[in-house]
């Protein structure tokens, strides 16, 4: 059974369960409008939308806060969802990070912690990406991520969205290497 809120620490972050008090940091890193520009739900960033998205996050049991490992603050959320022991697979998306701390490194931190941990119990982790948002399907493809095709994904806040697919399966080390950034 893949435990879904781990507390995890890496080179640049440490994950550990989103809780309540996590709200207003979480929104401050969340509040910027470019971050959700190729986002299904562009409004993201407004407190009333963004406050059904973090409602939704701690209703799954599976997210997490992302804290930047030097200044302890909330810089975003990923989770797991979508587990199944059955198929052995879990899914890791829902990430957002803030403007600040885009270019690779972290995001990077990031999935190679989630996907080496998801690894542990699961067969493969996948990732929804959206038709649109380029730059996730750019970071998938230099994580080792396989594109398995598009499929019509459920999703809270609307009717569902056809997204790409991509999964991992591989042992992480040779996925991920150490000078690799996304």
């Amino acid at each position: 059974m893949l435990n879904r809120q781990p507390t995890l620490i890496g080179q640049l972050v440490h994950l550990q369960p989103l809780v309540e008090n996590d709200f207003d940091e979480l929104f401050k890193a969340a509040s910027d409008p470019l971050i959700w520009e190729l986002h299904p739900q562009p409004n993201r960033h407004q407190p009333e939308v963004f406050r059904s998205f973090f409602n939704e996050a701690l209703g799954s049991q599976g997210a997490l806060a992302i804290r930047d490992l030097q200044s302890k603050t909330i810089i975003g959320t990923s989770r797991f969802y979508d587990y199944s022991s059955e198929n052995s697979s879990v899914v890791v998306g829902y990430t957002f990070l803030a403007r600040p701390f885009w270019g690779g490194r972290y995001n990077f931190d990031l999935k190679k912690l989630m996907v080496n941990f998801a690894l542990n119990d699961v067969k493969t982790v996948y990732f929804h990406v959206g038709l649109g948002n380029f730059r996730s399907q750019h970071a998938m493809k230099k994580i080792g991520g396989v594109n398995t095709g598009v499929q019509e994904i459920a999703i809270s806040y609307g009717p569902p969205k056809k997204s790409y697919v991509y999964k991992i399966e591989s042992p992480l080390s040779k996925i991920f290497k150490e000078d690799t950034e996304i």
